[in-house]
């Protein structure tokens, strides 16, 4: 006798000024898992659904309209709850409603999920406290600073802190439905949907690769002031501690106590996020060999320009470039 199939509800919340990929990127994954798991006769299939608090067309954050399901009254039906993000997030989690049903649900779901800022309706729900999370890497710091009870953790593209997952932004929301997938019905299974969408399973790196530059605070003092702009005029200068102390007329254990009070880093950390700056522009924008690029920046040679750029950024300079050159992107 055949076994039943074992339908698993995902529900998909959205609110107005949602993005539209936070939703529509996992449903279509849930949606080719349910295909290709027909076609290999495996018992376990997915329904997903984009529900709203009260259905009907709900408009996204570029203005398209979403036909969406009310969200079931019993959350015993709901497999997967996943939480969407955007904009329009922010008035979200400010609707007592929505948030009840979210409270109230989340515990009778197998896991819950959150895309990108959907991470902020999940910690107001109190879902999340104690848990390692992550967010958009543009929303990291505000997040960590709303709800000081969470772990967030601005690099990796998905986290899984059971039972709750969390993701990045935007096309993240895949990575992290494919991730579900697979912890579902296997690698075989996520990779075929994968290939599909045409996509990595496992897409290298963090989300930190595509962050902008983090802007740094300007010392009060004018000397250490001076320091920073001279070693981002000069990135491969000569920046050893005593130098930079000597260039703002203080010794040397001041400058580090007066630097690390106002800058908020080491003046060892500054210089080396000046250097990984710069090293990634003269990839994006220019041809110049590993060893060049590793000398102009002040990252001395290709080897430690690698070993930073998999420190930090989790990919290789050479991968780096594939990715984020200039002539690439513009097609020129």
């Amino acid at each position: 006798m055949l076994n039943p199939v074992e339908h698993r509800s995902v529900a998909i919340v959205v609110f107005p000024g949602f993005q539209s990929l936070d939703a529509l990127g996992p449903y279509e994954v849930f949606a080719g898992a349910d295909r290709a798991a027909e076609e290999a006769g495996l018992r376990i299939r997915y329904q997903p659904r984009i529900v709203s608090l009260d259905g009907g067309s709900v408009v996204t954050s570029g203005g398209i309209e979403v036909r969406t399901e009310q969200v079931p009254r019993s959350a015993a039906v709901i497999d997967t709850l996943l939480i969407a993000g955007g904009e329009g997030a922010k008035a979200a989690r400010q609707d007592v409603e929505l948030l009840r049903w979210i409270r109230r649900s989340a515990p009778h779901c197998r896991r819950v999920a959150t895309v990108c800022t959907g991470a902020f309706l999940a910690a107001e729900a109190g879902l999340l406290d104690g848990r390692r999370v992550t967010t958009h890497w543009a929303s990291a710091a505000q997040l960590a600073e709303e709800y000081p009870a969470l772990n967030v953790d601005p690099d990796p593209i998905y986290v899984h802190d059971e039972p709750c997952w969390s993701s990045a932004g935007v096309t993240a929301g895949i990575d992290l439905a494919l991730a579900l997938v697979e912890e579902d019905l296997g690698v075989d299974i996520s990779q075929t949907v994968a290939r599909r969408m045409v996509m990595f399973l496992h897409r290298p790196g963090g989300q930190t690769q595509f962050a902008t530059p983090v802007w740094t605070p300007r010392a009060e003092r004018s000397a250490v002031r001076i320091v920073q702009q001279q070693i981002e005029a000069d990135p491969a200068g000569d920046h050893r501690l005593p130098q930079l102390a000597a260039s703002a007329s203080m010794s040397v254990r001041n400058f580090a106590r007066v630097f690390r009070s106002e800058v908020g880093q080491t003046p060892g950390r500054f210089v080396e996020q000046v250097r990984l700056q710069a090293a990634r522009r003269l990839l994006e924008e220019t041809d110049d060999s590993l060893g060049v690029v590793a000398e102009r920046s002040g990252l001395g040679s290709a080897e430690t320009l690698r070993r930073a750029f998999l420190r930090h950024l989790h990919v290789t300079p050479d991968a780096y470039r594939r990715r984020f050159t200039v002539s690439e992107r513009t097609g020129s």
